[in-house]
């Protein structure tokens, strides 16, 4: 009953469930496929940092300050997707129950899912 009422609302708005889901599909994977591109071009920062200080030849822990917050921007770049896994697992849930199917999206966003559920029931 309440479907009805979404998709009727959807309807007016000239939107239907399918295109709905198509859209959040396509921006859902270009979120995850930005995290991931954000964790690699830190990682090479880091990596280039590291490599300048070294190669250079300044104070040992000359930039450990700018390290330290790269290291903890990384650290929420990872909470982040740990965050999306669980917004794709729940997404993957509607889908299902509202008969849309899924995205064949992958068995760490179901678990991730599940894992959320159980931690509000607890």
């Amino acid at each position: 009953m309440k479907f009805e009422k979404i998709e009727a609302s959807a309807m007016d708005r000239g939107m239907s469930t399918g295109v709905a889901q198509l859209r959040i599909t396509r921006d859902l994977h270009q979120a995850e496929a930005a995290l991931d591109e954000a964790l690699l071009r830190q990682a090479q920062l880091l990596q280039t940092m590291v490599g300048a200080r070294r190669e250079t030849g300044v104070a040992p822990f000359l930039g450990q300050d700018a390290l330290m917050r790269l290291l903890k921007s990384q650290q929420g770049l990872v909470d982040a997707g740990g965050e999306l896994a669980r917004v794709h697992g729940r997404l993957n849930t509607i889908a299902v129950e509202t008969n849309g199917g899924n995205d064949a999206c992958p068995p760490a966003a179901r678990e991730a899912d599940r894992d959320d559920v159980a931690a509000k029931v607890a």
